[in-house]
């Protein structure tokens, strides 16, 4: 019986990606706040196109797919990291998350009501709304 490991590496890979993403959104948003969210879109962007031509690099195939995936799990976690940046930015504004005091007057003309989700934004009743009833 042969075992295959090409799956559980990239479920790991996927799992550490988007563990290191995250503290990167938060980080991101407290030192720059907002204003390089289309570093992200870039980013993303560029991790897809290489996933579309990685594989034909590569002799073996199975390497090739799993670079590959993992491209694509890095163009994709970069390009969702776009709404967690501006979400973090209300988050912050919330006082789930420290605020960096140096740029204070980004946050004073934001809603303090203001969800995080946008279904929920208008519906006060939606199950997801973080507004307080």
């Amino acid at each position: 019986m042969e075992i295959y490991f090409t799956g559980v590496i990239i479920a790991v890979c996927t799992f550490l990606i988007i563990g290191l993403c995250h503290p990167l959104v938060i980080k991101t948003e407290y030192y720059t706040g907002t204003r390089y969210w289309w570093l992200w879109l870039v980013g993303g962007i560029l991790f897809i196109c290489a996933a579309f031509v990685v594989p034909n690099a590569f002799e073996s195939e199975k390497t090739g797919i799993v670079v590959s995936s993992i491209l694509g799990v890095c163009g994709a976690s970069l390009l969702w990291g776009i709404g967690e940046l501006f979400a973090q930015k209300k988050r912050v504004k919330k006082g789930w998350f420290p605020m960096n005091p140096k740029r204070k007057h980004e946050y004073e003309d934001m809603d303090e009501n203001d969800s995080l989700c946008p279904v929920c934004k208008d519906n006060p009743d939606h199950p997801a709304s973080y507004k307080e009833k």
